[in-house]
């Protein structure tokens, strides 16, 4: 007697579907891989409002008298990324 797959009738219906649900499974974690590293990877809030501190104490610093015009703008063009 033969027992297994080739008596149940399906054909290359199963063979199909399989593959079709491997590819199906795959862009599952690479879409959700893709999604995570977008989420996570992303600059936070947080990081722009330091630069804002930044830029208040440079401002502060020039208010007060501590470093001069010329030093205030290198410094304020540093922390823009201006070079």
């Amino acid at each position: 007697m033969m027992y297994g797959w080739h008596d149940q009738g399906w054909g290359p219906g199963l063979w199909v579907a399989m593959v079709v649900g491997m590819i199906l499974f795959w862009s599952l974690v690479v879409f959700g891989t893709v999604i995570l590293v977008r989420h996570f990877g992303t600059p936070q809030p947080k990081d722009i409002a330091s630069s804002d501190e930044a830029e208040t104490a440079l401002r502060t610093r020039f208010a007060k008298g501590e470093i001069d015009e010329d030093e205030f703008k290198r410094r304020l063009s540093v922390l823009r990324g201006q070079t």
